[in-house]
């Protein structure tokens, strides 16, 4: 049993990446979520070459005119796209306590040429615990400073960033000033926070003049990386994504999204987004939303707000995911699917939530051609649960693939599950 367990270690820390697929695959008679509100009963998904090649129910179509070198039955079970886990510091930290593993933070406050793309550890003992979990895309995000960075988007599976990449660059991240207000009666240090935030307004204004007017030349006799990162969000090929949650803050940021002509805005966190319905929905701009799993902003306010914020914004037609920013948030990522449970409990159909962690989420990102949904034409990431994913009690994955390849279920918490079992004679 020693002998065992010394072996499986080694395979957890030096091995269990998926190997690439070489045989076709059809997943028979699950219930597919497809992540678009639509639910087939008794489903057949087809997979080839790491793309999903067919989607339908199992009564319409003639099985002997399949021909897949795998067949998996799936009875019983319930088949999801890959969540998807937005505003991440997945593979950029790993103890958040040692400054020296925190890759997600740089020195500077305007610095949109840091990249996280170069930064992410494929390595990460983290990652394996969200696959455990059916998140299986991640966005890698930078923190802190004003303009603190730009993110990419990965598989969690790859030997280095490069295999595991999905989409390089998407987006640059704004923390918009947060205006200030009297903290408590008496507040001396309102005077000077008002100071530092006109200060901060102003230098965020003259940057994006500055860069916008450097972006209107195609060619410079010297380049500047700082303006060169941010060709893509004048342009349209770069998302801006800004950090705020208080409802001036949000009419602002509105504001200047408008001022600066840029194409493809996401608010991120925007706790109080259900007091400006009318202004997101009319600039049509998009949201993730802040851990539903927390406090509301004001202590005045409903206590169930959080929870209920996403059905708020689904009933005015407004495009939202959900992630998992805050404390531990690296991590926490992995409590996704449930963010999205008691979202549907709150007033969300189970499919609209779902809708809230695949589709959305990549609709948002920009991904959504790739992955998302169980479409044909769509990357294979996947995954079968025998329950409810959105159900703590009942999340269970039995199989799981990212881009077709088959995935290691195991993870180090598993591990040790499994070495104390085994150590104190549990079955």
């Amino acid at each position: 049993m020693i002998r065992k367990l010394f072996i499986f270690y080694l395979l957890l820390l030096y091995g269990g990446l998926a190997e690439a697929q070489n045989k076709s695959v059809l997943l028979m008679n699950g219930t597919a979520h497809l992540g678009n509100g639509t639910v087939i009963e008794n489903s057949v998904i087809g997979i080839k070459d790491g793309m999903i090649v067919l989607v339908a129910d199992a009564q319409t179509i003639r099985l002997k005119s399949l021909a897949f070198d795998t067949i998996i039955q799936i009875a019983g079970r319930q088949v999801y796209p890959g969540l998807i886990a937005p505003n991440s510091t997945l593979g950029l930290t790993e103890i958040e306590a040692v400054r020296a593993m925190n890759d997600f933070a740089e020195v500077g406050f305007i610095i949109p040429n840091v990249r996280t793309l170069i930064a992410y550890n494929t390595d990460s003992k983290l990652i394996p615990t969200l696959r455990f979990n059916g998140v299986l895309i991640a966005q890698a995000t930078p923190r802190y400073g004003m303009l603190s960075g730009t993110s990419s988007i990965f598989e969690l599976d790859g030997w280095n960033w490069e295999d595991a990449l999905l989409k390089a660059d998407d987006g640059v991240h704004l923390n918009f000033p947060e205006f200030p207000v009297e903290r408590a009666p008496g507040d001396t240090s309102l005077h000077e926070r008002k100071i530092n935030y006109d200060k901060q307004k102003l230098e965020l204004k003259k940057f994006f003049l500055d860069a916008k007017a450097y972006n209107e030349e195609e060619k410079h006799e010297e380049k500047n990386i700082r303006f060169e990162a941010m060709r893509g969000v004048f342009d349209g090929t770069k998302k801006l994504f800004i950090h705020v949650d208080y409802a001036k803050d949000i009419n602002l940021a509105v504001n200047f999204i408008q001022e600066q002509a840029v194409k493809n805005p996401v608010l991120v966190g925007a706790e109080d987004a259900w007091r400006l319905t009318s202004l997101l929905k009319e600039n049509n701009i998009p949201l993730m939303l802040g851990r539903v799993h927390s406090l509301p902003l004001r202590a005045d306010e409903d206590i169930d707000m959080p929870f209920r914020l996403p059905s708020v914004l689904q009933k005015a037609g407004i495009l939202f995911c959900l992630q998992n920013e805050g404390d531990m948030a690296t991590m926490n990522a992995r409590n996704l699917p449930f963010l999205a449970g008691s979202a549907a409990a709150y007033g969300l159909t189970k499919e609209e939530a779902l809708q809230a962690i695949t589709l959305n989420a990549a609709k948002i990102l920009g991904i959504d051609k790739k992955v998302g949904s169980l479409e044909e034409g769509k990357e294979a990431t996947l995954f079968v649960s025998s329950g409810d994913a959105l159900d703590m009690k009942t999340n269970n994955m039995e199989w799981v693939f990212i881009r077709g390849k088959k995935i290691d279920r195991d993870n180090e918490q598993r591990a040790l599950y499994m070495k104390y079992k085994s150590k104190y004679k549990l079955n």
